[in-house]
């Protein structure tokens, strides 16, 4: 039972990362550096912020919490810095190939490196015992991944040039599997960053932080990271594209629309770590499930993030045989979510 609250709740997280998307769609006459700078600072600022201080116990600070972890706050801060880069080339993968296509190449690829790594790390052997449940959940997953990228190209040989650009108007599909697959790389390294912060999370629960929300103050260290390279990246586009006007060249309605919808973008991303955090403290501690929840994370933000690829119409005009194969990735996906606990 814990298993599936765990579960059910990492879903209702990945469902609002998959729906972050979704907001750009309404900001008016900002370029894409202005509104990744300002849902960025909502996604990895201010609400990990407010989430990092429900792990605070009555007659501590966030402060003192952090500063318990003996030093891991640099190396998860590093990693946060490299997964900024991973989470500044995800959003172009979604602007040159959809919602749906972007997400599963970078996911997949994340979901591979940021399970195994950390295993390999810990000194799992892949080829025996709970590390080769892993391995074949993680290969599962992948498998399902690679479907739907396979229904993606079958996708771009069936779409005219007028479609694939009505569906996704900067559609480029060479350039779009490179940044993707490099997102899915370097984005791998938050959950490098989550291994990294462990003694962040052990000193707020022996502080007396509930195991529900112990873990957030660690996404925060990380989305900081984050959020310096994002922050240098997108303000030197503002000034490179003379974009910088962006901000305080618009109506108030405009400007109050645009940094309303940021606003929803950023918590709606955020909520797949606040879920992943929460839906972990149901996993016995150790155990095949925890291991596998990042992958478990991934794999659902790709089925989510395809749901509202068809939603948005991004895959009309694709063809019968394309979407079977579609759906037939999305179940394997689905079913390597519940893998692991079988095999164990």
């Amino acid at each position: 039972m814990n298993i599936f609250i765990g579960l059910l709740i990492i879903a209702v997280g990945a469902m609002g990362q998959s729906s972050s998307y979704v907001p750009i769609k309404k900001v008016k006459n900002w370029a894409w550096e202005s509104f990744w700078l300002i849902q960025g600072i909502f996604a990895w600022l201010i609400f990990p912020y407010l989430g990092a201080l429900l792990a605070v116990p009555e007659g501590h600070s966030l402060i003192e919490l952090i500063s318990a972890g003996q030093g891991s706050v640099w190396k998860a801060l590093i990693y946060g810095a490299l997964w900024g880069v991973g989470g500044l080339t995800f959003g172009l993968s979604m602007r040159y190939l959809g919602v749906a296509l972007g997400q599963s190449i970078a996911l997949g690829t994340c979901s591979a490196f940021g399970t195994l790594i950390p295993a390999l790390m810990l000194g799992t052997d892949l080829f025996s015992g709970k590390g080769l449940i892993l391995l074949i959940g993680v290969s599962v997953a992948i498998a399902g991944i690679a479907v739907i990228g396979f229904a993606g190209s079958l996708r771009s040989k069936n779409m005219t040039a007028e479609q694939k650009k009505a569906a996704v108007k900067d559609f480029a599909l060479g350039k779009g599997l490179l940044v993707a697959l490099l997102a899915g790389i370097m984005s791998a390294c938050f959950s490098l960053g989550l291994e990294a912060a462990e003694p962040i999370k052990a000193a707020a629960i022996q502080f007396g932080a509930k195991a529900l929300f112990a873990g957030l103050p660690a996404i925060l260290i990380i989305t900081v990271g984050g959020f310096v390279t994002n922050a240098v990246y997108c303000l030197f586009q503002n000034i490179k594209n003379k974009t910088i006007k962006d901000y305080f060249g618009v109506s108030a309605g405009v400007f109050i629309n645009n940094v309303l919808f940021c606003a929803l973008a950023g918590i709606l991303w955020y909520s797949q770590f606040f879920g992943l955090t929460m839906g972990k403290s149901f996993f016995a501690e150790g155990s095949v499930m925890m291991a596998f929840s990042w992958s478990i994370l991934m794999s659902l933000n790709v089925t989510f993030s395809n749901v509202w690829g068809i939603i948005l119409k991004e895959w009309k005009g694709a063809g019968s045989k394309t979407i079977a194969v579609l759906v037939l990735g999305m179940a394997i996906l689905i079913f390597s979510l519940i893998l692991p606990n079988l095999l164990n």
